[in-house]
């Protein structure tokens, strides 16, 4: 293999990225009310950006404030997992690899490999979009990797998704939104800290709240499909919701609520005192992280779903359509034919893609589980790590998001 066919980086990438963009720009700016500010830098420098991850059209709106540097997304293993589309992906932009909830050491070092060919590198620092408005959880190695990249660290702030396009939501809602780097940090200002004050550093640059932003999002399906995210219920628990048009109701008791065009909640129910997503959220994480999970003894949630096996960076294999039964400590795969448990204690990672899929990482396999469009695929990643903690004895309140 000659050297060149063995760089990461090839014109056509640039090229590519330049027609795509002029081919989606006014698209862009008409359905999400998306504007931009130029990021220019005289000396022609590559940079290792990080940016707030709220809509499936970041990098896209990313992009066009770098507007003549190649740039290079780290992107999960699902993007190379789809036959005939992945290999065009891969020659016409390259992606960056990675394993999600993994430390993926290939995917650090074909970073290095970009950084040292004058490559701009782009990650989602989160790795998870968005539910509730605020910037999720990040991880630590982040830091690490800048170190290891010694590049100047770009701030992008993209500001209004979540009202505009809301991780949970089907469609757009009219509204505004705008993308820009709010700062640059020198090599020469971090090299000299510690990782813990990088990673420090790092979450406090790339926090952003979208519930703060007074606007106004109309959408038809204001509520629609909030239950997604939603599965606690303030008056009874653990529960499942179903919304139509701007109300969302839990389906084991009377509480129903509206959400308005504000992105904000309205309810006459005196017990309801959750104004946004966000607050609804937080109290739904704290309710799983002080959830008596180890003596709880019946079934937690039980849905009809569709169970792959993901064969990473080449295909994904159809397993069977079967009921997902989740208890305190494994996942049970139930059809006809077969039956599959994964026990928690021999999973080493959960994670959320997409709007309602998650995968599951045991051993050297993944699974993958995909089902209807009001499936809500955060419960079974969340009670995962409220059990993990548990039995690390940690006091880690991170439950996969």
């Amino acid at each position: 293999m000659s050297k060149k066919d063995n760089k990461w980086i090839h014109k056509r990438h640039l090229r590519f990225k330049k027609f795509l963009y002029v081919l989606l720009k006014s698209t862009t700016k008409n359905r999400f009310g998306y504007t931009w500010d130029d990021f220019d830098d005289i000396n022609n420098r590559n940079y290792l950006i990080l940016y707030n991850h709220v809509t499936n059209f970041d990098q896209f709106m990313l992009g066009y404030s770098f507007k003549d540097v190649p740039i290079y997304y780290v992107a999960t293993e699902d993007l190379f997992s789809i036959r005939f589309v992945s290999p065009l992906i891969k020659y016409l932009v390259n992606p960056i690899p990675f394993r999600k909830s993994t430390n993926d050491i290939r995917a650090v070092m074909n970073c290095v490999k970009v950084a040292k060919e004058g490559g701009s590198i782009a990650i989602a620092a989160e790795g998870n979009r968005t539910y509730s408005g605020t910037t999720e959880s990040i991880k630590a190695s982040i830091a690490k990797l800048a170190k290891a990249l010694k590049l100047p660290i770009a701030f992008f702030i993209i500001e209004g998704g979540y009202g505009v396009k809301p991780r949970w939501a089907d469609d757009e809602r009219t509204g505004h939104m705008h993308g820009c780097v709010k700062k640059v940090l020198e090599y020469e200002d971090y090299k000299d800290l510690s990782n813990e004050e990088l990673y420090e550093l790092i979450k406090t640059n790339l926090y952003h709240d979208d519930t703060l932003i007074e606007d106004t999002y109309k959408s038809k399906h204001q509520a629609e499909y909030l239950e997604r995210v939603l599965y606690v219920c303030p008056k009874c628990g653990l529960s499942k919701f179903y919304s139509e048009k701007d109300k969302l109701k839990c389906v084991h008791c009377d509480l129903e609520v509206t959400y308005n065009d504000k992105a904000k909640f309205e309810s006459n129910d005196e017990i309801f005192k959750f104004k946004t997503v966000k607050e609804w959220y937080d109290f739904q994480n704290d309710f799983i992280n002080n959830f008596d999970l180890i003596n709880y003894d019946n079934i937690i949630y039980r849905d009809k779903v569709k169970l792959s096996k993901v064969i990473v960076y080449k295909k994904k294999q159809k397993i069977a359509k079967c009921d997902l039964i989740m208890y305190k400590d494994r996942y049970e795969f139930v059809s006809k034919n077969k039956q599959i448990v994964l026990k928690f204690d021999d999973v080493y990672a959960a994670s959320v893609l997409g709007k309602n899929k998650f995968n599951v990482y045991i051993g050297d396999d993944v699974y993958q589980i995909k089902a209807d469009k009001r499936f809500n695929a955060v419960k079974y990643v969340n009670i995962y790590y409220r059990y993990k903690n548990i039995k690390e004895n940690s006091n880690e309140q991170f439950l996969g998001l």
